[in-house]
């Protein structure tokens, strides 16, 4: 992780008739990041060689993006996952974890993870369709790797139950971390990524011992208690998740 410094004092350019404060960040990276924060602060990440005056101009190209943004957020201050508006300091969960939106103008257009941070990187940084669809499209792309890999672990669990490693499908759902349906296929929430990785575990384990018993019999609980001890530590801690 490379080392980051930060200058004492925030600087400042004029646009117009408002003065837009900023801090800077230096890194080793090659483009430019800009970030509004919901409480209307503004961060530049900037090369290490780039000097104030090379980031003035870069604030000054982007500052009616800027004021756009804090603006939206005197309007909406609190944006909730139910009204994203894909824009810089929103927050994100993944595998328990939270995480800070950073969207950065450039090519070629990806998503990644990065010191608390997720960053998208995008043609247009302002085209928030855009910006959700690459976004959406990575937790995809995370959701059917990691499941996967997670099912391969916990399987060898349930083998004593006889019963076949099913097909994993994947699914936006609103009340359930996940179901099996009578045809022994398991479809797995999207938004479990936001869990731990335990918590993951518990929900697979859950739906694979439903091969076995399709209902929440004495018989299924029977079947918990011997493949997850703690699986009601488990359940009460993803409610909790649920509840947040």
């Amino acid at each position: 992780m490379c080392a980051l410094k930060k200058p004492p004092l925030p600087q400042s350019v004029v646009y117009g008739s408002t003065h837009l404060t900023y801090d800077i960040i230096h890194s080793r990276r090659k483009t430019y990041g800009i970030r509004v924060y919901p409480d209307g602060r503004v961060q530049i990440s900037a090369p290490l060689r780039a000097s104030q005056a090379d980031i003035a101009e870069v604030v000054l190209k982007r500052a009616a993006w800027i004021v756009k943004h804090q603006q939206k957020f005197q309007t909406n201050p609190r944006p909730t996952v139910q009204s994203r508006q894909y824009v810089n300091g929103e927050m994100y969960r993944y595998l328990g974890e939270s995480y800070t939106l950073e969207v950065v103008q450039g090519r070629p257009e990806n998503v990644t993870l990065s010191d608390k941070h997720l960053i998208v990187t995008v043609t247009q940084a302002d085209d928030m369709r855009r910006t959700a669809a690459l976004i959406d499209r990575w937790y995809r792309q995370q959701a059917a790797h990691l499941f996967a890999e997670r099912m391969a672990v916990c399987f060898p669990q349930v083998a004593f139950m006889g019963v076949a490693m099913p097909p994993i499908s994947l699914r936006m759902m609103k009340s359930r971390w996940g179901s099996c349906s009578s045809n022994g296929k398991v479809t797995l929430n999207i938004k479990l990524l936001s869990a731990p990785l335990d918590l993951i575990d518990y929900v697979i384990l859950h739906e694979l011992c439903h091969l076995k018993e399709l209902n929440h019999s004495m018989r299924f609980y029977a079947l918990m208690d011997r493949v997850l001890r703690n699986w009601r530590e488990c359940r009460k801690r993803l409610r909790s998740i649920a509840a947040a």
